[in-house]
């Protein structure tokens, strides 16, 4: 059961790009690293930030397996989509 003070952050959160998520994850474990129980459930934060650092690495499906998928013809390899 989600923490109902923590997973209204950690939705904002799992709408950050990568590289930003990274860093925030990193710089937070630095800081709780150091300075421990400054930013009260860091500890829950970091669990949850590590999650969505490894969902964000699964890889992205092919434009083929993607059109199928969808019900469309893939393209043609060379041929330009619009």
């Amino acid at each position: 059961m989600a923490n109902p003070l923590v997973a209204p952050l950690l939705g904002f959160l799992g709408r950050l790009s990568y590289p930003k998520l990274f860093l925030l994850t990193a710089g937070l474990f630095v800081v709780d690293f150091f300075v421990p129980d400054f930013i009260p459930f860091a500890d829950e934060l970091l669990l949850g930030l590590g999650a969505m650092l490894l969902a964000n690495l699964r890889k992205k499906p092919d434009a083929k397996v993607e059109a199928r998928a969808q019900g469309v013809k893939p393209p043609i390899e060379g041929q330009k989509v619009a």
